[in-house]
């Protein structure tokens, strides 16, 4: 039985070849590459030795084979992970720029990673589990995933199982206004939540990013993990601040970061790390994620985030 649960959109990754090619003319491809921040999420916390379920859907075809064979490889349970012979497997195609920034064109919700349904929400799956991980774009998929992620919230929480929640929603697409009513009955039930600051003071109509943390905790979070980036981590709880510095390495590719972020510290935590120390641990999973193409292709293995710990104090 799994101790950590994930749930939300799987699905390639198709990407420019050359920085600087966008998506509005013929250029070269590379791919496909399982992605999707829940899935790679759960990939890379089950590489990192996490017992990892995950519930989501591909269509059956070689892209889906693509997912499943990673996840599969890697250890995570698929027990609730299904394959829907009528749909086709989502693809976000992918263009990257000189600036750092990139450009998405996604085919998700219409596509296999949006088939959700209530029946795979089975609560003797929770049984045992330490924590049920919410993504904000899996919410945000549309209404059936937005009902289904709610009621896997409320069977974990019936079977003592804590949420951690990374608000991965983008609001130029749904509006704040909206992206805070779905992202609130998660907070509101979240024991860990990890932000960025700009999505920390949008969550919470705070100006600034510590003050909307401290708004977080008095909502009723127990610890709030701040990611930022280049700049490390810096842990809250009630009356405790840990700022984290983060480790120096060469960027090939962001894509998929703060999910593998996020599985460092939850799988770190369940290892019986403390928080400063778990924070270490995200930040240099964090940093090794970067080092590869592809969103799964940089998830490390504990040896390596060993490495880079040890190589860091020398």
């Amino acid at each position: 039985m799994p101790e950590i649960i994930s749930m939300g959109e799987a699905l390639v990754e198709i990407m420019r070849e050359k920085i600087g090619a966008g998506l509005d003319k013929p250029e070269v491809f590379i791919g496909p590459y399982p992605s999707g921040a829940p899935a790679i999420f759960a990939d890379c916390a089950a590489r990192l030795g996490g017992k990892v379920g995950f519930v989501g859907t591909i269509g059956n075809d070689d892209f889906g084979k693509v997912i499943q064979d990673r996840l599969r490889f890697d250890g995570v349970d698929l027990t609730y992970f299904q394959s829907k012979p009528e749909a086709t497997t989502g693809v976000a195609f992918v263009a990257y720029f000189s600036d750092g920034s990139r450009k998405f064109l996604y085919h998700i919700r219409n596509a296999a990673s949006g088939v959700i349904d209530k029946s795979r929400i089975v609560s003797s799956y929770f049984k045992g589990a330490r924590f049920l991980h919410i993504n904000g774009s899996a919410v945000s998929i549309n209404q059936d995933w937005k009902e289904t992620i709610y009621l896997a919230i409320e069977t974990a929480k019936k079977n003592g199982v804590k949420i951690s929640f990374d608000p991965n929603i983008r609001p130029e697409i749904l509006g704040v206004d909206k992206v805070r009513a779905l992202c609130q009955p998660i907070i509101e039930n979240a024991s860990i939540v990890f932000p960025s600051g700009e999505e920390a003071t949008m969550l919470t109509g705070k100006k600034d990013p510590e003050e909307a943390v401290f708004a977080l905790l008095e909502k009723g979070t127990d610890v709030v993990v701040l990611k930022k980036g280049s700049l490390g981590s810096t842990v809250y709880s009630r009356g405790t601040k840990y700022d984290v510095p983060a480790f120096e390495v060469e960027e090939i590719d962001p894509t998929g970061a703060g999910d593998c972020f996020d599985a460092g510290f939850l799988v770190s935590l369940i290892q019986k790390r403390s928080l400063k120390e778990s924070a270490r641990y995200a930040n240099a999973v964090g940093a090794l994620a970067v080092t590869r193409k592809g969103p799964m292709e940089g998830a490390p293995f504990p040896e390596e985030v060993d490495k880079l710990i040890t190589l860091s104090k020398k």
